[in-house]
């Protein structure tokens, strides 16, 4: 048995895609439009464009998303964890850190930290709440 994380973005996937190839590197590894869908059924003229399914890849972390569902909400609601990320180095971090809090929200600023060496935690503009921790030498 495995467990795979899957995110809902609801209408937004493709953007958030760009946004994390951008910011993370992050690499498409299947991506399906509900057009392409075999089960025609899921399909809307409202919809077509939108991804029915893609799996993406964050430094080697899989992960599952989807615009199911995007008629039914105002937009993603993520609460109830993060996603934590080691980067190499405190340039590093900076660095990613700042690309996700653009139009995002920075929860804790990234910084020198007395229970780790440097901690963040900033939301992006998708609603996705990331945390950056670099480790004591």
């Amino acid at each position: 048995m495995s467990a795979v994380l899957t995110l809902s973005f609801l209408g937004q996937t493709e953007a958030a895609l760009d946004f994390y190839q951008e910011v993370l590197g992050c690499e498409i590894l299947y991506l399906m439009r509900f057009r392409e869908c075999p089960d025609k059924s899921f399909v809307k003229p409202d919809n077509e464009d939108l991804i029915f399914h893609a799996t993406f890849s964050i430094y080697g972390t899989e992960f599952k998303a989807s615009d199911v569902g995007y008629d039914e909400a105002d937009g993603p609601q993520f609460e109830g964890f993060a996603i934590l990320l080691n980067p190499s180095s405190v340039e590093q971090g900076q660095v990613t850190f700042g690309l996700l809090a653009k139009q995002g929200q920075v929860v804790i600023p990234f910084s020198e930290s007395t229970f780790t060496g440097w901690y963040g935690i900033v939301k992006d503009k998708f609603g996705l709440t990331w945390k950056l921790n670099i480790p004591k030498t």
